[in-house]
């Protein structure tokens, strides 16, 4: 098991100025990084992905579709833009060594249309992960696709729905992540829906119900890490707490204030919490 911990945290664009924050990481104890890709060049990134590979710190990346690259729209000019994102996102992650990217790679954030989605925008949907897909299969990468709750999108919500568009989509390259938090509000038996989306699971999301310090709210991390056990996961548990930092993602996210006192209270004490928590469950 690798234990890893994502840095929007603390940025949207980790540059050299971050280093203090990666070396606090590594020396706690984390084994892997989660790197934003939202801006930046490939060359920017090559160049983190050589300091995070002198630091021996493995490394996965998260990112998200915005406004103009949205891969459900009946534009087909903008759906394009989406299938070019993507590739670009996948350029940068190979650049920075990683082969996992994370995040709700299938729907523009924050764009609701009044209703559910349509039968013609999941075709739309399959349409950009196969090509996306194909992208990313080239360079040996995946993409773990997020659910995530109904107040930030209206596409993929639960595991049930993730796993069974996840079976249409049919491609080595789109696979899909459990996340504590979504799962906590979007799923009837939160624990039950890891046994849904196992057999697409490549990466995990460790966040507490309120996005704060894991371990601190009302998760059941124990039945969890069970449960993770019982599917055999053996891929990363990546933290995934939310501040005020990055004043765009909390807007986006709804963080009106400030859950943990500071920064070194969410990575030591969920490190410990996670470490502890998978070795019971093993017990």
């Amino acid at each position: 098991m690798k234990y890893g911990f994502n840095l929007l945290l603390w940025t949207g664009h980790v540059t050299d100025e971050h280093a203090p924050v990666l070396k606090a990481l590594k020396r706690t104890g984390y084994d892997s990084v989660e790197v934003p890709i939202f801006e930046g060049t490939i060359d920017s990134y090559a160049r983190l992905g050589d300091q995070l590979a002198k630091m021996d710190l493995d490394v996965t990346t998260v990112s998200v579709l915005g406004a103009g690259h949205d891969p459900l729209s009946d534009d087909k000019m903008e759906r394009q833009a989406a299938v070019e994102r993507a590739k670009w996102v996948i350029d940068c992650t190979k650049a920075l060594g990683g082969s996992i990217i994370a995040g709700p790679m299938h729907s523009e954030l924050g764009r609701f249309t009044g209703k559910g989605p349509t039968a013609d925008e999941r075709k739309r949907g399959i349409e950009f992960h196969r090509r996306a897909g194909d992208h990313a299969g080239k360079h040996g990468m995946s993409f773990a696709l997020e659910a995530v709750n109904r107040f930030e999108c209206y596409f993929l919500n639960t595991m049930d729905q993730l796993a069974s568009y996840l079976d249409e989509v049919d491609h080595p390259a789109i696979k899909g992540m459990y996340d504590t938090f979504h799962a906590n509000i979007e799923e009837k038996d939160p624990v039950g829906a890891i046994n849904t989306i196992k057999r697409h699971m490549i990466h995990v999301h460790i966040s507490e119900n309120d996005r704060g310090v894991p371990g601190k709210g009302h998760v059941p991390w124990g039945p969890t890490y069970k449960a993770l056990r019982a599917a055999k996961y053996d891929g990363r548990l990546t933290i995934e707490a939310f501040g005020r930092a990055v004043p765009a993602l909390a807007a986006a996210t709804r963080v009106w204030r400030d859950f943990f006192p500071n920064e070194e209270e969410v990575y030591e004490f969920g490190l410990k919490g996670m470490r502890q928590g998978w070795a019971e469950a093993g017990s």
